[in-house]
């Protein structure tokens, strides 16, 4: 990543999972470990350091070695609230982030990249804010974000009562990194039990695709 940026990685884990039927969906084992552990592994090497933005007991996260941040805001205001947590949390800290990426937890195959294209994409269009995108559509979690604009978040968010992650955006403008769907969709979410079942497949398959290259098949 270049040098002028420390980026921090804030993993989103505020939802209220109602389509798994509550609880923490991050927490749900996936080929033998909690997604939120595959998670962490694609994130960890992409950022300067890792926040988990998640409310109620911390306890419960306590085994993956991570500080969580509890929503700023009040209410379960949505994504929007993740980013904001993240964005002063990295604020306060010494020596200072200059950017937040965010990473869905329910999204176990993200992209190893996924920072640096971020980072490219927005030099690329000249915007502040960038995005993931696959498959025609565009993944907003998955942003890329300035610390500097954590007053213009709060702002809207509190009194403005914004929840739309695109209306904000759209004030700033954002680039899209375009990611390929060859064997799997990198941004793949677990929102409910059948996904899982995909996504075990998914695990499976890019198991497999791995040990073929690595024996040159």
């Amino acid at each position: 990543m270049p040098s002028e940026r420390r980026i921090l990685g804030v993993l989103l884990a505020g939802g209220l999972s109602r389509r798994m039927g509550g609880g923490d969906k991050c927490l749900r084992p996936l080929a033998g470990r909690p997604i939120l552990a595959h998670v962490i592994d694609r994130a960890r090497p992409q950022a300067a350091g890792l926040v988990l933005n998640a409310n109620g007991d911390p306890a419960r996260f306590a085994g993956f070695g991570l500080p969580v941040a509890a929503d700023v805001v009040d209410g379960f205001a949505g994504p929007l609230a993740g980013v904001l947590t993240g964005l002063e949390w990295a604020r306060s800290r010494t020596p200072a982030f200059t950017h937040v990426v965010t990473f869905a937890t329910d999204t176990p195959f993200l992209p190893f990249d996924l920072v640096d294209r971020l980072i490219a994409a927005a030099e690329r269009d000249g915007t502040p804010l960038a995005a993931a995108a696959s498959d025609g559509q565009a993944h907003p979690v998955f942003g890329l974000w300035p610390v500097s604009l954590a007053a213009d978040l709060r702002r809207a968010l509190v009194e403005e009562g914004m929840r739309k992650v695109d209306l904000w955006t759209a004030r700033y403008g954002i680039a899209l990194a375009d990611f390929a769907t060859d064997l799997i969709d990198p941004f793949f979410n677990t929102n409910r039990p059948e996904d899982l079942a995909a996504a075990e497949r998914m695990a499976r398959a890019l198991e497999h695709d791995d040990t073929r290259t690595r024996s040159g098949v």
